[in-house]
């Protein structure tokens, strides 16, 4: 089990630590509801250092990225971000990644940490351009500070407007005493917010800052728990859980990250599956009645009939229901369809709802 740079401070701050993608990471400290809550009210700030980082280098890394992934890189300027992913060769997805154009020529791209070594071999394998590739993973930290304070709360940290940074921009420069830091408008709770890179040397100090001018705004430290419980609010999907080597991007919901402007891996069948429709979708659905949905609980019809499964599935601590997303033939995932979920021996109805659950 490989430990974070700031295992300890967590530890010290009482952080339930359990094993996370072969890292011991915060799950929790007060309790899942009251970080949630603290994120979508104030502000948190979480440690998701397990993320895994790779630069793209050179006059062919472009070419390479636009071969590795759905989206299109072209359109990214040096500053600006995207959310896209790796197809594979069967349809299915390698991972969701972010890809950040740090310079001319240079390409950050942050993936998921149980994934590291598969999406390096994966992307490798795909390098007959010759682009330059590094993998900064063990060498950089990430702490994600979220909430509708944290442009307020943060501010006092770097010399640059960081209201001015908007959604899926970043700058490179000063923050919290250290230069050269990625402050970074992407998160994944749908509260705004920012993602800071640092070097491992450099994390405890930002880590104390962040806490110290935060503090009267609220701040808390937050655990993974409550950023799966804030995504899921968001509908945004989780590898593992409602993406994976078996699920197309078309099937999850992620044809605006998916551009046929250009050739890339399985692009062809993709682009044959969009033209003929896909069989089944990954909906968003509210119980009607009370229950909580878990991964992996069966979507049944009227009838009792297993049409699907719980991709991912909580009580929404802001919206006070159960809450999830799961796979389902294309004829239930009409907004308003009915279904149900088998929890233990019921049967819950349940009504497929548009995303985003949480409104704001």
């Amino acid at each position: 089990m490989k430990n974070i740079a700031l295992s300890t401070t967590h530890e010290a701050l009482g952080a339930k630590m359990v094993p996370f993608a072969g890292y011991n990471m915060p799950v929790q400290y007060e309790g899942v509801n009251i970080e949630h809550e603290t994120v979508r009210k104030a502000v948190g700030v979480f440690d998701v250092s397990h993320m895994g980082e790779f630069l793209i280098e050179g006059p062919n890394a472009l070419d390479l990225i636009q071969k590795v992934t759905s989206n299109d890189a072209s359109k990214l300027t040096i500053g600006k971000a995207q959310y896209s992913c790796f197809p594979n060769d069967d349809g299915g997805i390698v991972d969701d990644l972010i890809v950040y154009k740090v310079k001319e020529e240079t390409y950050l791209l942050v993936v998921n940490a149980s994934n590291i070594e598969k999406d390096w071999n994966w992307i490798q394998s795909k390098n007959d351009v010759g682009a330059d590739m590094k993998d900064i993973s063990e060498d950089y930290s990430l702490l994600a500070i979220q909430g509708p304070k944290a442009v307020e709360a943060m501010q006092s940290l770097s010399s640059h407007d960081l209201s001015e940074i908007k959604f899926y921009n970043f700058i490179v420069g000063d923050f919290a005493g250290i230069d050269n830091v990625i402050i970074s408008a992407t998160g994944y709770t749908g509260s705004g917010g920012f993602e800071v890179y640092c070097k491992n040397s450099e994390v405890k100090q930002v880590w104390d800052k962040v806490l110290e001018a935060g503090a009267d705004f609220g701040i808390k430290p937050i655990g993974l728990a409550a950023r799966d419980t804030l995504r899921l609010e968001m509908g945004y999907c989780l590898y593992g859980n409602d993406i994976d080597d078996t699920t197309s991007p078309l099937e999850a919901g992620l044809g605006w990250i998916t551009k046929f402007t250009k050739e890339f891996t399985n692009s062809e069948n993709l682009a044959a599956q969009k033209e003929r429709g896909v069989e089944r979708k990954l909906i968003a659905f509210e119980l009607d009645d009370r229950g909580i949905p878990r991964q992996g609980y069966d979507i049944v019809d009227n009838n009792g009939k297993t049409i699907g499964n719980v991709t991912s599935g909580t009580q929404s601590p802001s919206l006070g229901k159960g809450i999830g997303l799961g796979y389902v033939p294309k004829v239930f995932a009409s907004t308003g369809s009915k279904i149900n979920i088998q929890i233990r021996k019921k049967a819950v109805p349940a009504t497929v709802v548009k995303l985003p659950f949480y409104k704001g």
